[in-house]
């Protein structure tokens, strides 16, 4: 955005150029400080002409108020802007803009690719439903003004639309109005008729305005198109009917006709965009009527809109709420009041926060305005960089040369040092071999515990398990008749002489709880690999075992007395409760390989008994 304190603002009218510049008062409240109306007369379907001649009274006006390289607020006329008022169901903040997207293809009645458009999301409805506004023009449109701005020494930075902009005029101004107040913009080529109900907003462009007028007095009077635009200016008024007595002037009674019947086909587009508000949009009928643009300066138009809509009529003043500089006269003001509220929205766009705040500009001009705002800070940046490396380039230099002859005077204490961390380094090698020593040491001390902690936890999973089950009739049993281990065929032996302690463990141990290991060292025993099995600790007199020589899984064969007889999912109840307490086991690793049961449940039926096999994985295992 512009960093100036004050905002130029341009409303380009397809009869008129307006502009106003606005600042902030002490209090921060927007103030009015200048303001020109200019008019142009062209062909209505001249847009060529029009444009050419809002590009001089633009560049006239730069000129004479000296607003070179100044940036700038515009709205587009109505003509040239689509406006649709979309109800969409309740949903993520996240979805709306592709939904609204989606929305635009169907409703933008020109390529998407050819155009610019934005969005508001404005309330809820009363059924739930979010309304948003939706907003168009063709790039070209946006691009012609902004070549008019940049060709007159300006710079653009937001492009609004007229129905927008105005509505944020009336928001800020009538405010405390209650119910429903409609506000008719007559400009020269459409009519724009919005709707203010609380916090809701709505309008409708017309294909119809005062230029309409000014043709039909140029067929009837056959009269050149200027010379009909002067004499409507000048002598012209809606004719009321009725009682009213007609004007002897001749052209001032073709004027008076001409006027009527313009006013009335309006009045039949009024009505229909106030019964579809009220039918599609739940709204009420309108309090009140406000009256705006160049158009609406025509004798009889408030009466008329008066007498044909039965509610209060009067004129719109965008400044009821905003300060006036000393400067600007306020009789000249009070005739061009009404026609003024599309700049005096875009005025209040800086200062305060708008109700609708939408931008038409493309994304292109937007980067290349921001380009431009920053572009004395980039110099300034540059130039402090290139200040800030040469000095760091000779301060760098300096310092090179002095850490340079430090280096060569500490040479020699470097080679010292540099010989001590070898040494030191060389100790640390041996430190840490001799902490892997004791570590391994530690493991083995631990090691011998855990036999007898593993077989006190298993006895405790019997009993928990036998008292957990509580059936009528029925005395849980249950018991391991069989463990084995997973142990490697053969054991490691290395022929390297290894200053490691030898590993021990209880051969009863084995001999009790796992008679196959049990067996197997005592063939290792024959074949001369570990010392004969004797009472007392067995001794292996190889290194510590490597990572194969451990046992990571028991299989478990249970049994228990059946009860399904009493019960006939107690045998199950049981298998699955011992199986929890084995889970629960603080040697246990569960998870999908973990502890788990190994087959199904078989019942012998002459023991009265049945079994079923556990495979209980270590979380840590133990070496052999």
């Amino acid at each position: 955005m512009c960093g100036s304190k004050s905002v130029v603002c341009m409303d380009f009218g397809s009869g008129s150029l307006k502009l106003a510049e606005f600042d902030a008062d002490a209090a921060g409240s927007p103030r009015l400080r200048w303001y020109s109306v200019r008019a142009f007369a062209a062909e209505p379907a001249q847009d060529a002409a029009r444009d050419s001649a809002c590009c001089s009274k633009l560049a006239g006006l730069v000129a004479e108020r000296g607003l070179r390289a100044r940036c700038c607020s515009a709205c587009l006329p109505g003509v040239s802007t689509f406006s649709k008022f979309i109800a969409l169901p309740p949903m993520e903040e996240s979805k709306i803009a592709r939904i609204i997207r989606f929305e635009a293809q169907q409703h933008v009645p020109f390529p998407l690719e050819q155009a610019v458009w934005d969005y508001q999301v404005l309330s809820n409805l009363p059924a739930g439903e979010r309304e948003l506004v939706l907003a168009a023009a063709k790039t070209d449109s946006v691009t012609t003004l902004v070549r008019a701005t940049e060709s007159a020494g300006l710079r653009l930075d937001a492009v609004d639309a007229a129905p927008a902009a105005l509505s944020n005029a009336f928001r800020y101004n009538y405010s405390d109005l209650a119910g429903c107040s409609a506000l008719l913009d007559i400009g020269a080529r459409t009519s724009t008729l919005l709707l203010f109900e609380g916090e809701r907003v709505f309008w409708r462009a017309i294909g119809l305005g005062a230029n309409a007028i000014t043709e039909g007095v140029a067929a009837e009077a056959r009269l050149p198109l200027a010379e009909a635009e002067r004499v409507k200016i000048a002598e012209g008024f809606v004719g009321l009917g009725g009682a009213f007595q007609e004007p002897d002037d001749p052209r001032q009674a073709i004027i008076a006709k001409v006027a009527r019947q313009v006013m009335t086909r309006l009045h039949l587009q009024i009505n229909q965009t106030l019964l579809f508000y009220r039918g599609q949009h739940k709204g009420a009928a309108p309090d009140r009527l406000f009256l705006a643009g160049g158009g609406a300066t025509m004798p009889h138009t408030a009466q008329f809109f008066a007498e044909k809509l039965g509610v209060p009529v009067d004129y719109f003043n965008p400044f009821r709420q905003l300060h006036i500089s000393p400067s600007v006269n306020p009789v000249e003001l009070a005739t061009v009041a009404h026609s003024l509220g599309q700049v005096v929205g875009l005025g209040l766009r800086k200062p305060t926060r708008c109700p609708l705040e939408l931008d038409l500009l493309p994304a292109t001009v937007r980067e290349q305005c921001h380009l431009r705002h920053r572009k004395p800070y980039l110099v300034a940046a540059f130039a402090s960089l290139v200040f800030v490396i040469s000095t760091l380039g000779w301060f760098l230099g300096r310092l090179a040369d002095e850490k340079h002859a430090v280096v060569l005077e500490r040479k020699p204490a470097a080679a010292y040092l540099q010989a001590r961390a070898k040494q030191i380094e060389l100790a640390l090698t041996k430190r840490n071999v001799a902490r892997k020593t004791v570590d391994e040491l530690t493991d083995c001390m631990l090691d011998r515990f855990f036999w007898s902690d593993l077989l006190a936890d298993l006895q405790q999973a019997l009993e928990r398990t036998e008292s957990g089950i509580r059936h009528p009739g029925t005395r849980p049993n249950i018991w391991i008749e069989k463990m084995s281990a997973e142990v490697p065929e053969t054991l490691d032996v290395s022929e390297a002489e290894v200053e490691t302690p030898a590993r021990t463990i209880d051969p009863r141990v084995l001999k009790r709880y796992f008679p196959e290991a049990y067996a197997r060292l005592q063939a290792f025993g024959q074949q001369g690999l570990v010392s004969p099995v004797t009472p007392g600790l067995l001794k292996f007199e190889q290194a510590a075992p490597s990572a194969t020589n451990t046992i990571a899984t028991i299989h478990l064969g249970c049994r228990a007395v059946s009860w399904n007889k009493v019960h006939p999912t107690i045998d199950s109840e049981l298998t699955y409760v011992f199986l929890r307490q084995l889970k629960a086991s603080p040697f246990s690793m569960n998870g999908t390989n973990g502890t788990r049961l190994a087959g199904a449940i078989e019942r012998d039926e002459t023991t009265g008994t049945f079994s079923f096999e556990a495979v209980f994985v270590l979380k840590k295992s133990i070496h052999l």
